[in-house]
């Protein structure tokens, strides 16, 4: 009778485990342009007196962040940003995005308030170009920024208030286009593995 009880509080075990593993390695969908996700709004260096310009156009299966940074006017960045909604991500580790780049470097943004100016979170984002690619990115890795330059002693970024979600490319002169088909949250647990 012993042995039986523990053969089964065993197996009980050994499910529980794997069940609660499986529940951890779910990613969450954040944003999924091709199932309807609006476009995002522009807010490139016209706001200083810049001529830079953007647009986001949601295609049919991905949203495209498109347009040409100017030095003119000491212009030289554009940026599109989501609408406020506050999410809750303090279950996860970062974010996989689903995206298509030119051979430019880009900057991910994340603002924990709704207000249009002050500090944002940014990490690198630089895919291979030309192929559809996920990259990862930890919220460990992203940054406190104001107007593009690192913000010393500022808090770390709390998942559990992403507000805002934004791409930004700067100085680089000439066009750019990145391509993002989706958003998702990740744990450690579903096999990330680092920013790519």
């Amino acid at each position: 009778m012993t042995v039986r009880w523990l053969i089964v509080t065993l197996v009980l075990c050994v499910i529980a485990a794997w069940a609660g593993t499986a529940e951890r390695n779910e990613t969450v969908m954040i944003v999924d342009f091709a199932s309807g996700s609006e476009s995002w709004p522009n807010i490139d260096d016209a706001v200083m007196g810049g001529l830079s310009s953007s647009e986001m156009v949601v295609e049919k299966d991905h949203a495209s962040f498109r347009g040409l940074v100017s030095f003119d006017n000491n212009g030289g960045f554009a940026s599109v940003r989501s609408r406020p909604q506050v999410r809750d991500l303090s279950a996860f580790d970062g974010l996989i995005l689903r995206v298509r780049s030119d051979d430019k470097q880009y900057g991910f943004r994340i603002r924990t308030s709704a207000s249009f100016d002050g500090v944002s979170y940014q990490a690198p984002l630089a895919p291979p170009p030309g192929e559809w690619t996920d990259v990862t990115i930890f919220f460990s890795d992203f940054v406190p920024v104001w107007r593009g330059r690192p913000v010393a002693d500022h808090p770390p970024l709390d998942p559990a208030i992403v507000t805002t979600l934004g791409l930004i490319v700067s100085r680089q002169e000439g066009p750019f286009r990145i391509d993002i088909a989706s958003i998702r949250a990740f744990s450690k647990a579903a096999g990330a593995d680092g920013a790519s």
